[in-house]
């Protein structure tokens, strides 16, 4: 399969096409918020048409692009839910590209001092610990997998609150209502006042994050324009900021 270089961020150099009441709905794993939100803007500067973004938890998403949801496309942060949208005949197999590989760290709030290891999540401080739903959020899963790999998994399980999603694990250690909180890279860097550890990707199946454009007429054209692009580096520069690297890529410095 072709790697999307730029993909949703190719839309920054995408040509204008003027219509300023135009939209485009798209389903998008809750990582990809603040990144997204703020390719969204660039793309409506550039094209007038506006991304009307749902963020949620990729499992849940798939499901209700499954039963219909009018979504144009769909950002997953695995490709295991994109291809089951796709199967559903909802969306377009051949459209379907990676556009980033997801990270996870543990979040801590002010005031907690983020974990060396993951093996230290067992000391008793860390009384709540956060995670989205393994059952339904890859960001989940990938928790799961890589606390089981480090031995932590039967220490904490008892301790575990789960979120519907990565957004709302993280509030979860933000309310303090969890002393830490196993959640993506990208919200970690936007996060004030906090600490995270990074966790080793080796501990994980890869979060190779994969988007796909559904359903058929304008809108869908509008999706692949969304996704199209051009080449230029401004995309790119906005995901690897928020920290979606594609191979042999360096994350940027957040502002």
């Amino acid at each position: 399969m072709r790697t999307l270089r730029l993909a949703l961020p190719l839309a920054v150099a995408a040509c204008s096409s003027g219509g300023h009441d135009k939209t485009v709905r798209v389903a998008a794993a809750a990582d990809l918020a603040h990144a997204f939100e703020e390719v969204g803007k660039a793309f409506q500067a550039k094209t007038g048409i506006e991304p009307l973004f749902t963020f949620g938890s990729s499992g849940m998403l798939a499901k209700q692009i499954e039963n219909s949801a009018p979504f144009f496309l769909f950002a997953a942060a695995n490709r295991e839910y994109a291809d089951e949208a796709a199967a559903s005949g909802r969306c377009d197999k051949a459209s379907m590209a990676p556009y980033a590989r997801g990270r996870i760290v543990v979040w801590t709030p002010a005031g907690v001092d983020a974990p060396k290891s993951l093996a230290e999540l067992a000391d008793p401080r860390f009384a709540k610990i956060a995670l989205a739903n393994p059952e339904h959020a890859p960001y989940g899963q990938a928790a799961q997998q890589a606390l089981e790999k480090a031995g932590v998994w039967d220490k904490i399980k008892d301790r575990l609150v789960l979120g519907d999603n990565v957004q709302g694990t993280l509030r979860f250690a933000q309310t303090r209502n969890a002393d830490a909180a196993i959640v993506a890279l990208s919200l970690a860097v936007v996060s004030d006042g906090g600490q995270f550890l990074q966790i080793d990707p080796a501990l994980h199946a890869p979060l190779d994050q994969s988007l796909v454009v559904c359903g058929t007429g304008e809108e869908a054209d509008r999706a692949r324009q969304l996704v199209g692009g051009g080449g230029g580096p401004d995309g790119r520069e906005i995901m690897t900021r928020y920290g979606f690297l594609l191979p042999n890529e360096q994350m940027t410095k957040h502002p």
